[in-house]
């Protein structure tokens, strides 16, 4: 009886090789660029509608806290010029700096109560509304103006629109509270109010007029004040040092130095990503990159915002 042997096993067929062609440099630049631009334009619109939002929050928590120190200390300015004591014994006057806390706005026909800060510039209104510097303080004969934003860092101003004559405003300064009393609103065209007699003051806040993010005029809201008017320090600041930034509508041109700097390293942050996708793989890259290309869209997105009308 004969054996017959088992025929050999065919081997495995084996697994098909993956097609590791690098992907060409040139192919993915167009994409990485795109994605770029894409994540510039995320970062634009999240910093306008959010970000900037918790960041007016959280300046205007800082100052009202620190403002109400310096009221209870007495040493809340009280016009351009405040006394500095920083180099010890007798102080000297210098100028209010741009940015500091000089009074709290109250509206409640609006339910709006938000600290003012000197000065009328973009990088100020980011924090709260600014007072123009060329001005006297709320509470002193003459007209204060205001400049507030109407929808991004908070949008203090969003809804001076709804103002009648008749609304009271008030207005805590160094010199105690002061009231006044809205006698309208106006637009390019619209008279203006009469002149102030002698002795007499008014508040006028001016912000943008139009849809959210799309301003196309500005809104002023005239207040007559009806509480006696206190002293106005002498004035060292006058029309013609007031900055082209700090009028209405204005832009920020010391914001394209940095912005420039921001836009660098985005570009080197687009490259080494495409270097690393090129190396590492699409998801593997994105993973990484994603994160480090949306800090900087925010960065960038910070500093292009100065670029825009300040009563955005």
């Amino acid at each position: 009886m004969t054996v017959t042997e088992a025929p050999p096993a065919r081997p495995a067929p084996a697994a098909p090789v993956p097609d590791r062609r690098p992907v060409k440099l040139a192919l993915q630049v167009p994409g990485v660029a795109l994605s770029t631009l894409a994540c510039l334009a995320l970062g634009l619109v999240i910093h306008l509608t959010l970000v900037s939002q918790l960041q007016y929050a959280r300046n205007q928590q800082t100052a009202f806290a620190d403002f109400r120190t310096e009221l209870a200390q007495g040493t809340a300015p009280v016009g351009q010029n405040r006394m500095d004591f920083t180099d010890g014994g007798a102080g000297r006057e210098r100028l209010v700096e741009a940015g500091s806390a000089v009074a709290v706005l109250r509206i409640p026909a609006v339910g709006l109560q938000t600290v003012i800060f000197e000065g009328s510039s973009g990088e100020v209104l980011r924090s709260g509304p600014g007072h123009r510097r060329d001005t006297v303080l709320p509470g002193q004969p003459g007209t204060s103006l205001v400049l507030g934003r109407r929808a991004a860092y908070g949008g203090p101003f969003r809804d001076l629109d709804l103002l009648l004559p008749g609304d009271m405003i008030t207005v805590t300064t160094g010199q105690g509270e002061h009231s006044y009393r809205v006698t309208g609103l106006r637009r390019p065209g619209d008279n203006a109010p009469p002149e102030l007699v002698a002795g007499a003051g008014r508040l006028t806040l001016i912000t943008a007029d139009g849809d959210p993010f799309v301003p196309h005029d500005v809104l002023r809201v005239d207040a007559d004040l009806v509480s006696p008017a206190q002293p106005a320090p002498k004035r060292t600041f006058g029309a013609a040092s007031l900055p082209p930034a700090e009028q209405a509508m204005a832009t920020d041109p010391n914001a394209w130095t940095p912005l420039m700097l921001w836009g660098q390293a985005i570009v080197l942050a687009a490259l080494a990503l495409t270097y690393l996708r090129s190396r590492w793989g699409r998801w593997q890259a994105w993973i990484v990159g994603t994160p480090l290309l949306v800090a900087l869209g925010l960065a960038i997105a910070d500093q292009a915002a100065r670029l825009l009308p300040n009563l955005l």
